[in-house]
């Protein structure tokens, strides 16, 4: 059972903080899988890739239009996240969810998903949502994310992962009533040959954000074979016996700081 919990608009520290809670609690077994959904205050994150050059506006530009910066321990570059955006954050344990090789039905070939598969997967499930709405998309070879199905193919979701000790975090952001113009600040990641979009764009109205939450729900449960529960609060997900504090960490993780050998950093 995967439980989902829909938070509302947090600024960036305050998700950070609260993943790697989970995450601490997911690797002890103290809870189970869990899909946060949320929207983030605007912010631009450089993943464990990122390149400096990728981010195209001054300080004092960003500062006018109140985005925030930060460094973190997901794969890939340089991103956006900001409201009209729905992210998605799986904190699950991949040796719960077995690969069953090509095919819902094909047997089982190991025990443990792996994580590219595990990426793939996201990818699907963003697929299927989009889809849910009228919205063809697909993969591109040798990139990840999800792209608009009509060329030319444009980002409409993207993707970058932190796994350790096999606990996931970090995860999906697919544009859906995204000012657009915020990515113009940046080389989204990193890819200068091909535009960003999103629902609203592709289609021309705007889309109740609820209402595509309800879908990525169904659609992790369809992809990852899982019953969906929806809890209120972080504090009904935890039973009330544990505090979550919702403060800025201490200190921002850096792009050249070392990483344990069994974390692994996807984009």
């Amino acid at each position: 059972m995967i439980s989902v919990v829909q938070l509302g608009t947090l600024n960036y520290s305050e998700g950070l903080r609260l993943q790697q809670k989970l995450v601490d609690l997911r690797k002890a077994n103290e809870i189970g899988d869990v899909l946060l959904l949320l929207e983030h205050s605007p912010v631009i994150t450089l993943g464990r890739n990122a390149k400096a050059a990728n981010v195209l506006a001054s300080t004092e530009a960003l500062a006018d239009r109140g985005v925030e910066v930060f460094d973190c321990d997901r794969g890939g570059d340089v991103t956006f996240h900001g409201p009209g955006q729905l992210v998605g954050y799986p904190i699950f344990d991949l040796r719960g969810h077995a690969f069953a090789g090509e095919g819902v039905r094909a047997p089982l070939t190991r025990k443990t998903l792996g994580a590219v598969d595990y990426v793939r997967r996201l990818e699907e499930v963003l697929i299927r949502t989009c889809g849910d709405f009228g919205i063809p998309t697909r993969r591109v070879a040798g990139l990840t994310g999800v792209w608009t199905e009509a060329e030319p193919a444009a980002k409409i979701a993207a993707l970058g992962v932190h796994i350790s000790r096999s606990v996931t975090s970090h995860g999906l952001a697919l544009n859906v009533n995204t000012d657009l113009s915020y990515f113009s600040l940046i080389v989204p990641c990193g890819i200068t040959a091909k535009p960003v979009t999103s629902m609203q764009k592709e289609l021309g109205r705007e889309f109740d954000l609820d209402a595509v939450a309800q879908s990525v729900s169904r659609n992790f449960g369809s992809v990852f074979g899982s019953q969906m529960l929806w809890v209120d609060t972080i504090d009904a997900l935890l039973g009330n016996s544990v505090g979550v504090p919702m403060k800025a960490p201490d200190e921002s993780r850096r792009l050249s700081g070392e990483c344990p050998e069994d974390d692994l950093f996807l984009a």
